[in-house]
């Protein structure tokens, strides 16, 4: 009998064969935790990262996109957007956003969704985008095609979010900067960047230790 072992969520699930159009994502957080997840790189498993301080929780399901890598590509988008080049990429996957109305109950799965835009983020002088997608066929979300078409409350919601969840109680200052927000096309491109970052930074060590 052949033994089979649990795919590393970062390097072994693919991410489809419609990127960036559709693609596959994992998801650590659903809207009822309290606590906030995170995939442990070496092993592939969930870890807790933190309690949340406040009550601020992710009302959509968010985790990160397979084989993806913010690197150097990543980083370079917003540097052109700031006018800056001393920014760089934060050294994990990409993150991503999935809007449904379907009541998910738990993390450590993966879904298929449709990016629809994203939110251009800085973790102090790190790029940290967050991909907006809807679930694919979903009932509510599913007939959107761009973050633009999002009712305004939800956007809203989304940048409250993304911009207070790393806040600790003593921070003086915010974490987490909004600086910029942009529609499926360019999504797109984040996407594509991403996986280029990934095939050149990730994926020539994971092959190495394989063989």
């Amino acid at each position: 009998m052949h033994h089979r072992h649990k795919a590393h969520p970062w390097h072994g699930i693919k991410l489809g064969e419609q990127v960036p159009q559709e693609v596959t994502a994992f998801i650590e957080i659903v809207p009822t935790d309290t606590v906030k997840y995170e995939i442990d790189k070496v092993s592939g498993y969930l870890s807790i990262d933190r309690p949340q301080k406040y009550f601020n929780i992710m009302l959509a399901l968010y985790g990160f996109l397979p084989q993806s890598y913010s690197g150097e590509r990543i980083a370079a988008l917003t540097n052109q957007a700031l006018n800056r080049d001393d920014i760089k990429g934060d050294h994990d996957p990409l993150d991503i956003c999935v809007l449904t109305e379907k009541n998910v109950t738990h993390g450590d799965i993966i879904v298929k969704a449709h990016p629809i835009g994203g939110f251009r983020l800085l973790d102090r002088s790190q790029a940290d985008d967050k991909i907006i997608a809807v679930l694919k066929n979903d009932i509510i979300y599913g007939n959107y095609n761009d973050i633009t078409e999002l009712p305004e409350r939800i956007i809203d919601w989304l940048i409250h979010y993304f911009t207070t969840y790393k806040d600790l109680p003593s921070d003086k200052i915010q974490r987490m900067q909004l600086v910029g927000m942009y529609g499926k096309e360019v999504a797109h491109d984040v996407i594509r960047r991403a996986v280029q970052d990934y095939e050149e930074k990730i994926a020539p060590h994971i092959t190495s230790q394989a063989m």
